[in-house]
């Protein structure tokens, strides 16, 4: 049986305050989080580490990447926060601006609006399996979704994304104006039973929470996945 760990994280999605993240980690007291670069510039993640240095945080084994990340910047968080693995979008996406071949084995490729491409899963250091994203496919891209399942029977993923699956598709203005049903905002924890129709395989050690929601709240879906009939809770 695979040891699946759990981790809530800053979040930098729009509706996500990084900074109240990281105070509301301290009321905690928190050590261990997930850190989701997504949506801060330069700029920003540098005052972001700052904050962080001064936090209650000592490791963050999970990462998402953005594209314009530099070298360095991964080098800081291995040696400071003992990352363990990162992931990031389909290069055919957003491609990295700088050279990360580095860690390119640390570096997992996620299930976006794209299917995955064995090629590039091979290249760099596996999938991440977006669970939420997989779950969206199913309902409303079934090709893709074949296509996707099909890779990650052959290639199991090294780390995934948990977020919620709404009982009504919104319109993602930001991305054609797809319906998705995916979501990085929970209102109800139900919205997480998706999970129980994948099978064991599909879950990796590294599991980071995706949602805007507050730290408490995400603890709170830590707690709940761990009673759910779930593959990795036996």
């Amino acid at each position: 049986m695979k040891n699946v760990k759990i981790f809530p994280a800053i979040t930098t999605l729009k509706g996500s305050d990084w900074r109240e993240k990281i105070n509301e980690i301290n009321q905690l007291k928190l050590s261990e989080i997930a850190l989701f670069l997504t949506c801060v510039d330069a700029k920003t993640r540098r005052a972001l580490y700052q904050c962080l240095k001064k936090s209650t945080i000592k490791q963050i084994p999970f990462v998402h990447l953005r594209s314009d990340m530099e070298l360095w910047e991964l080098d800081y968080l291995i040696q400071n926060y003992r990352t363990q693995i990162f992931n990031a979008h389909s290069q055919t996406e957003f491609p990295f601006k700088y050279d990360l071949s580095k860690y390119q084995k640390m570096i997992f490729i996620e299930n976006t609006y794209t299917a995955y491409n064995a090629k590039e899963i091979k290249q760099w250091g596996g999938a991440c399996l977006d669970f939420s994203h997989l779950e969206n496919d199913r309902i409303l891209r079934p090709e893709i979704y074949k296509q996707n399942i099909a890779v990650l029977k052959k290639y199991p993923p090294g780390c995934n994304h948990v977020a919620s699956i709404k009982k009504q598709a919104r319109v993602n203005l930001a991305v054609s104006d797809q319906r998705r049903y995916d979501d990085h905002h929970l209102e109800n924890l139900t919205q997480l039973d998706y999970l129980t129709r994948f099978p064991r395989e599909f879950f990796s050690p590294f599991m980071a929470i995706e949602l805007i929601n507050s730290i408490k709240e995400q603890l709170s879906v830590k707690k709940y996945l761990t009673t759910l009939p779930l593959s990795f809770n036996g």
